[in-house]
């Protein structure tokens, strides 16, 4: 059965593999160290930097499994047919609720450049609904206000992209 294996035909593979697990381990420590620092310097709450730091961190495991895919020469015609099949059916559901990819969206972009944190007082400038409230939390589809009256309100995160914010 495994007459014709030698592990020396692995090496370049192995090799590769283990570099790339310490490319990979090294990235991930310096997002985080971006992220985190970029956190603090626009005081941005530990769970918002966490959040983050595991959405990229989600990113490079993709990555690393395409590339042990491509370096191992996996037989990818099937491979590609399945996941082809596969996105196409979270395509569909995520244009069924395109809302929700929008909303993650937002929180990322939020992130880096929403210029406000939790604990300001902010009016939301719509003309149907205006909302004054107390930012709570900011989560990565919603943020959680709290109006004078004390009610918990949960905005998706893609309004305040496309609503006029005021800090009071």
């Amino acid at each position: 059965m495994f007459e014709n294996f030698h592990l020396s035909d692995y090496y370049g593979k192995i090799i590769g593999t283990i570099i790339f697990i310490i490319i990979v381990y090294g990235l991930r420590l310096l997002i985080k160290k971006v992220v985190v620092k970029f956190s603090s310097y626009s005081l941005k709450t530990d769970n918002r930097s966490k959040l983050i730091i595991k959405y990229f961190n989600s990113l490079l495991n993709i990555l690393f499994v395409i590339f042990l895919i491509i370096l191992w020469g996996v037989d990818t015609d099937s491979l590609f047919s399945f996941v082809g099949a596969t996105i196409t059916f979270i395509g569909v559901a995520f244009f069924a609720q395109w809302s929700v990819l929008s909303n993650f969206t937002a929180g990322v972009i939020m992130f880096f450049a929403f210029p406000f944190k939790i604990g300001d007082r902010i009016r939301i400038q719509d003309k149907d609904f205006p909302i004054e409230a107390e930012i709570d939390d900011i989560k990565a589809f919603h943020t959680i206000l709290i109006t004078a009256e004390g009610e918990r309100i949960s905005y998706p995160n893609n309004l305040f992209l496309q609503k006029s914010v005021v800090i009071l």
